[in-house]
Formats: structure tokens, sequence, C-alpha cells
């Protein structure tokens, strides 16, 4: 059962496109069996799929069993798109796992990975 849903950046630079593909790539090269993240947004605020929510991600060390990982693109900068592609993602998971606790990646490691306070966020979009 799904009881976190972490959010991740791409540590790429800000505004520049890159898509599930890609990464994929990047983590295959990297030895691991595919894409880590479940959901990457894109510059443009499209939604791709990473790999299925049924297959344990790959993206929190520690953490994975258990958990979605959603990437965005960019280092700490997002336009409007992806932060409002952010905010419907996260409120069509919370629908599908109401018991899941959203956090950053930073909320479980020492990285700065997304690069912005997702509780702070939380709190600005659901007031």
């Amino acid at each position: 059962m799904i009881n976190k849903i972490v959010i991740h950046c791409s540590a790429t630079p800000n505004g520049r496109e890159h898509d599930a593909a890609e990464i994929n790539r990047w983590h295959l090269d990297r030895g691991w069996d595919g894409i880590g993240y479940h959901y990457v947004i894109k510059v443009d605020g499209v939604i791709e799929n990473g790999r299925p929510e049924y297959w344990t991600g790959s993206h929190a060390r520690g953490h994975n069993t258990n958990s979605l990982g959603v990437c965005i693109i960019g280092m700490d900068d997002y336009n409007d798109l992806q932060w409002n592609a952010l905010r419907s993602l996260i409120d069509d998971l919370l629908y599908k796992y109401p018991d899941a606790k959203v956090i950053g990646h930073n909320e479980i490691s020492k990285k700065t990975c997304p690069g912005f306070d997702v509780q702070k966020w939380l709190i600005s979009i659901h007031v």
C-alpha cells in the first residue's frame, strides 16, 4: 500500500526540457533497471509515466517500498505549467491513496531536491 509520495527534481538546468525516456536512459546507464520515478513533470507541464505504480520505485533509498516517486524537471525554478501539473498530479494521487504523506526528497535525505519546501507548498495550495 502506498504511504508516501516523494517529490524530486531532475537536477538539470531550469527551463531545459527532458523527458521520461531520457531519464530512463540515464538510469539504465547507472546500472539501474530503468527509470526510478513513477511520474515525470516536463517543463511544458506534460505529466509522463515512468515506471508503473505496481513496480517498486528506485528514487529514495530506504523509502522505495510503499512510495511513489514524482520528478519535476529542473533544479529549483519551475514555471506555472509545472506547478499546475504538480498540483493536479498530487491531488489525483492523494485521491487514489488518501493515507499517503507527500514529502520532498530533501525530507528523507541530505539532498536539496526538489529545490523547494514541499510542506510549505502543500499548505499554500490547500488553504
